[in-house]
């Protein structure tokens, strides 16, 4: 009898093993074919996305959206509840995108070196420079004109301020005289555009630009862009040009420039005498440490023949520009 028990409890136990069994194996099957659902799904979404990008966006956009809200969420009790209830009111996201600015670690080791001079030089957040700098490497390359030569006159004329304005209505970081070029800010939506600091500085180089070609000269084209090509002096404006451009070449080329440095008297800046540093396409050329961000080539360095050479301002010079509004430009 007791023998007929301890087997049938035997069978029992050996019954719910297998069933045991059976059902872990069955779940690991289906866990399995799940996992394989999964995975064919997410590799359908991802490819959908791939070809929307109005859908990838729109995602992004919700992300982000849901981000900030749990971030100031977290950060409401940290500050007067009033002020955070305004400025919650106010939040908008794709704020970011009006920033002029980009990292320093995005530019080339040259270029990174150039904003982080004109940066302390001219005490200015290094991010909006690095976008500048950028910019001038990127349309000097296009328009054919040193990208030295274009944050030179940037730091003449506004020192990096895009907000600059002088007596006489030129505006932004160029000073490019907006009601004489209006057209040219049409494509970019209107004169206001000339606040904006990547529209001004595209603007500005295409005025330099026809400055340039119509004088025959980089100083000349100098005097036709200060306003003073009906004057019989240009008050040293391209002597101090040429002197700020030399000295960003040199922290191109990895010299030590203090950023105090001022233009000794006797400076002797290179200049050529007929379109000098206006590059054609086929001049540029491509080092691996000048690499232009997104793989556009930088223009080389150009070896300019000796020439006219501008000597330092006399006291009679260096009274400043009655600009004539770029009016030569207009005629």
């Amino acid at each position: 009898m007791n023998r007929d028990v301890s087997e049938l409890v035997s069978s029992a136990r050996a019954g719910v093993s297998l069933f045991v069994q059976d059902v872990v194996t069955g779940l690991r099957q289906v866990s399995h074919n799940a996992l394989a659902l999964l995975g064919l799904a997410a590799v359908a979404v991802v490819v959908f996305l791939s070809g929307r990008d109005d859908v990838r966006h729109g995602l992004e956009s919700q992300v982000l959206s849901w981000l900030v809200d749990r971030a100031t969420a977290r950060t409401q009790v940290v500050v007067d509840p009033e002020l955070n209830d305004v400025l919650l009111a106010m939040a908008e996201p794709e704020a970011i995108q009006r920033a002029t600015a980009i990292n320093p670690a995005d530019l080339t080791r040259q270029q990174a070196a150039v904003a982080y001079w004109l940066s302390r030089r001219y005490s200015v957040a290094p991010e909006p420079v690095s976008r500048l700098v950028q910019e001038a490497w990127d349309v000097g390359r296009r328009a054919g004109v040193e990208p030295t030569l274009i944050l030179a006159i940037m730091a003449i004329e506004s020192s990096f301020n895009p907000f600059a304005q002088s007596h006489v209505g030129a505006q932004g970081l160029m000073q490019v005289m907006t009601r004489i070029h209006h057209d040219k800010y049409q494509i970019f939506g209107g004169q206001n555009a000339a606040f904006d600091p990547v529209t001004n500085l595209r603007v500005g180089v295409q005025v330099l630009k026809e400055c340039i070609q119509r004088a025959g000269s980089l100083e000349g084209g100098l005097k036709y862009y200060v306003g003073a090509a009906n004057l019989s002096t240009d008050g040293g404006y391209a002597y101090r040009v040429l002197s700020e451009q030399s000295f960003l070449k040199q922290v191109v080329a990895g010299q030590k420039v203090p950023t105090n440095a001022s233009t000794p008297a006797q400076t002797m800046v290179q200049a050529e005498s007929s379109a000098p540093q206006m590059l054609p396409p086929a001049a540029v050329s491509t080092t691996p440490e000048a690499a232009v961000q997104g793989g556009h080539p930088a223009p080389a360095a150009v070896v300019i023949p000796p020439a006219a050479m501008p000597t330092a301002p006399s006291a009679s010079d260096t009274a400043p520009i009655r600009r004539a509004e770029q009016v030569a430009m207009a005629q």
